[in-house]
């Protein structure tokens, strides 16, 4: 397969330092800070939406060496193994993160979100205003992905 360069487009600053810790990003304020080669227009009309996509690079942890063995999310035993692409875990191909985020407000090249679960200083590659047609009507999911997350975004 062929590979292609990434170049982020803006860091992500806020409270947060330690990678461990995974629980409780609800109330997480973050700004992201966009390079000065987009200049001081480039997040203009941002603020009209309530939220935004942010894609990121989980940069302070490795790639795991081997994908192919399927595993319980956060090496919880009470939980069933999966496969790598049916988790949403740092430790994964490339280290791309992904979550929509409350849009606070926006300020020439900064975008201050809420609930942004990237740790301060990470790397964002992409950001895409959230939009009702995107999103899907009729989400599914099996029981324990509540269990796993009920405390993630908790404040």
């Amino acid at each position: 397969m062929s590979s292609f360069a990434v170049t982020p487009i803006g860091t992500v600053e806020n409270e947060r330092t330690d990678v461990q810790h995974s629980d409780n990003w609800g109330a997480v304020r973050s700004t992201i800070v966009i390079d000065e080669r987009f200049g001081e227009a480039c997040l203009q009309g941002l603020e009209d939406f309530s939220h935004v996509e942010v894609l990121f690079i989980f940069d302070q942890l490795p790639e795991l060496d081997d994908y192919r063995e399927p595993r319980p999310n956060r090496g919880r035993p009470d939980l069933p193994p999966v496969g790598i692409f049916a988790g949403r875990g740092p430790r994964r191909p490339n280290r791309i993160g992904s979550t929509c985020c409350a849009i606070e407000f926006v300020r020439g090249r900064e975008l201050t979100v809420v609930g942004l679960d990237a740790v301060s200083g990470t790397p964002v590659v992409d950001l895409k205003p959230v939009m009702a047609e995107f999103l899907p009507v009729n989400v599914s999911q099996p029981e324990w992905v509540s269990r796993l997350m009920s405390e993630y975004f908790k404040p």
